[in-house]
């Protein structure tokens, strides 16, 4: 469980970032959050699982745990990896409503905007777009 508010996850990234003085050392950083990720257990690394829109493989996973939904993912490109670990911190563990009402605001702050190539720009839209999409559906009555 985060101790965090979801902005000031957002807040604490985008301060963590700033202590790099150039782009090397922050996609050094990247990798080394991708490489923090738990493996996915071999069950769910089936194409069921496998997000559209990426150019590398990326399973995403979600469940319910009480009223939050835990997201848990992996990929097999290490900035991908890397993008997956902000992503989950800032997602993962939060209301659906918490996940709707928040923007990532930390990926122009954060300068990913400027300085992912094209695909990897798709890859993480689509991330964020099934994280949303995974909140909504959580918030439709059964």
């Amino acid at each position: 469980m985060p101790s965090e508010t979801i902005d000031e996850a957002q807040q604490a990234l985008i301060e963590e970032f700033g202590f790099f003085d150039d782009w090397m050392q922050r996609y050094e950083y990247l990798i080394d959050l991708g490489r923090q990720l738990a493996p996915l257990d071999a069950e769910f690394l089936k194409d069921e699982f496998k997000l559209r829109g990426c150019q590398s493989q990326v399973w995403l996973i979600a469940r319910h745990e009480d009223d939050k939904l835990v997201f848990e993912a992996n990929s097999d490109a290490a900035i991908v990896s890397g993008l997956i670990a902000v992503v989950l911190r800032i997602y993962s563990n939060r209301t659906a409503q918490e996940i709707i009402d928040t923007a990532p605001d930390f990926i122009a702050a954060i300068g990913l905007d400027d300085h992912l190539s094209p695909t990897r720009k798709n890859g993480l839209g689509a991330m964020l777009q099934t994280i949303k999409e995974r909140a909504q559906r959580a918030l439709e009555p059964a």
